[in-house]
């Protein structure tokens, strides 16, 4: 049985006396451990102080992006080490916005996922289409592309507890959200895909997240759906309530 995660992407957000706020009122609500799995991935910046906050609860941390490389010269940029270092047990990799604002390809991808679990953190790998190319019924081309690439040097034994998110570039702070159809369609098409590229047993054990405009309204119907294994929140997770409301959302599934 996968256990269902929710997962919070501050994204750029949140001042250091927010992230505090924050981070202590999920804890007071949901610092025990519980039936869902619940992790937060704050900015770089806020990460220590977040560590310190949520460390020793059930509040899991994750990073929003780190490089693949070992520390050196590479201005502006987080290591893996690092985000370790700074607290994270997991990281968040190929999130649309990275891939569209700042380039990150497929290959680039597949090497930070490579890098990440080699450095023992666990990875939220994200796939998702376009609006163009769902138009263009390209959903499932793209998502075998995106999964196989960013999956491209790991085996079976490195894929234990990866989680993918499919996030629809089109969903994503627009306000639209995919029906509990197409969500269910695009996670069984990637399960399916795991079998393949691995075999049932890793396929069956990996959580598959819905992110785009995850809201209290409609967590229940996307998370009730048998292969939505939880969710990846944005704009919803920057508040304390509406979080944890999803979050309940998710116990009820």
């Amino acid at each position: 049985m996968r256990r269902v995660l929710v997962a919070g992407n501050w994204k750029m957000n949140t001042g250091r006396e927010q992230a505090l706020e924050l981070a202590s009122g999920l804890v007071e609500q949901c610092g025990e451990p519980g039936t869902v799995d619940v992790m937060i991935a704050p900015p770089f910046v806020w990460l220590e102080a977040v560590a310190a906050v949520v460390g020793g609860t059930a509040v899991q941390l994750a990073a929003q992006n780190a490089w693949c490389e070992a520390p050196g010269a590479f201005t502006g940029e987080v290591a893996l080490e690092m985000v370790a270092e700074a607290g994270c047990d997991t990281v968040i990799l190929g999130h649309s916005e990275r891939r569209q604002l700042f380039g990150d390809t497929d290959e680039l991808v597949g090497r930070k996922v490579a890098a990440a679990r080699l450095a023992g953190l666990g990875v939220i790998l994200c796939v998702g289409e376009t609006r163009e190319q769902r138009e263009s019924d390209e959903t499932d081309a793209v998502l075998t592309r995106q999964l196989l690439a960013g999956l491209e040097a790991i085996d079976g034994e490195m894929a234990a507890g990866l989680v993918v998110a499919y996030e629809p570039v089109w969903a994503i702070g627009t306000g639209l959200v995919a029906t509990t159809d197409q969500a269910e369609s695009a996670h069984a098409h990637l399960r399916k895909e795991l079998a393949l590229r691995y075999n049932s047993d890793v396929a069956d054990a990996t959580r598959i997240l819905y992110g785009g405009s995850v809201k209290p309204d409609n967590a229940a119907d996307l998370m009730g759906r048998p292969n939505v294994d939880g969710a990846l929140v944005g704009g919803a997770s920057l508040s304390v309530e509406s979080f944890v409301a999803i979050i309940k959302a998710a116990t009820g599934v």
